[in-house]
């Protein structure tokens, strides 16, 4: 099972840098859509669709995104204030949903609505991150990584402090394995990374004081949206998303910490930079 995670990383890295680096925006907006399209294909599952159901809703996640490139087509392409305008539509909600509404959804463990109603809330766990990957690649494809770097931290950090160190557990009843010193531990593991790529990775035009408080925020954030996939699969009965990454599961189960944080860091950009 190990062999068969690492080649799937490696396979996955592979295709990921050179999109990355390599791609027209227009194109790594496109390469997005798809990724976002196959999250939305397995957000079906979570909600019971039947295969018809589920390949629409794929194709619903696609269309919005395909949608929003061809009426704003600025906002994928350039920095100007219209665009960050068109943006901030999308990531305060995006963001709030995350920050207000989720701890609720974890809190009284709510199920995942069916029918129209699920596929909305799938739009707001899919499209917000899609654009927020693609306006945060404008910056820099470096920065983007480092961005992405920053979530994985995170999670990396949490599972060893919670191995070495985890007691108290943090929400036992959705994800047994997750504690609360591991939490503390992925926020310490990211504000160290985050600090020493301002001051080494060419960032120190960032605000000292932006990464004081979006540093852990964004920790914490990220482990919402592990739990609350955690939730909608424990919910249906699904150890995984669904098994089209070997070794991994899903789609989903690779960016589920992604969906929450990626609103969240863009919008701190736009709000927090010149």
């Amino acid at each position: 099972m190990l062999r068969v995670r690492v080649f799937t990383a490696l396979s996955l890295v592979a295709v990921l840098l050179p999109a990355l680096f390599l791609l027209p925006q227009a194109g790594w907006a496109l390469f997005a859509a798809v990724l976002a399209a196959m999250g939305g294909w397995e957000w079906g599952g979570l909600m019971r669709a039947s295969p018809r159901g589920r390949l629409l809703g794929a194709l619903g996640i696609a269309m919005l995104c395909a949608g929003w490139l061809a009426l704003f087509p600025e906002s994928i392409a350039t920095r100007r204030e219209e665009s960050t305008r068109l943006a901030m539509i999308v990531f305060v909600p995006a963001v709030g949903f995350w920050l207000l509404a989720v701890p609720l959804w974890l809190r009284y463990r709510w199920r995942l609505p069916t029918g129209p109603a699920g596929w909305l809330v799938g739009g707001l766990v899919l499209f917000p991150p899609w654009l927020a990957i693609v306006q945060l690649r404008l910056i820099d494809p470096l920065f983007l990584l480092a961005v992405l770097a920053a979530v994985w931290v995170a999670d990396i950090g949490a599972y060893f402090f919670g191995r070495l160190f985890g007691r108290h557990k943090l929400a036992p009843a959705i994800s047994p394995g997750k504690t609360w010193e591991g939490a503390l531990g992925g926020a310490a593991a990211v504000i160290a990374f985050g600090l020493a790529v301002r001051e080494w990775g060419g960032l120190t035009a960032i605000p000292f004081v932006l990464l004081a408080w979006a540093l852990p925020v964004t920790a914490a954030i990220s482990v919402v949206g592990d739990l609350f996939e955690s939730l909608l699969k424990r919910q249906v009965g699904l150890k995984d998303s669904s098994a089209i990454l070997p070794g991994h599961g899903g789609v989903l189960d690779r960016i589920d910490s992604l969906t929450s944080a990626l609103p969240f860091i863009a919008l701190c950009w736009l709000v927090g930079m010149p």
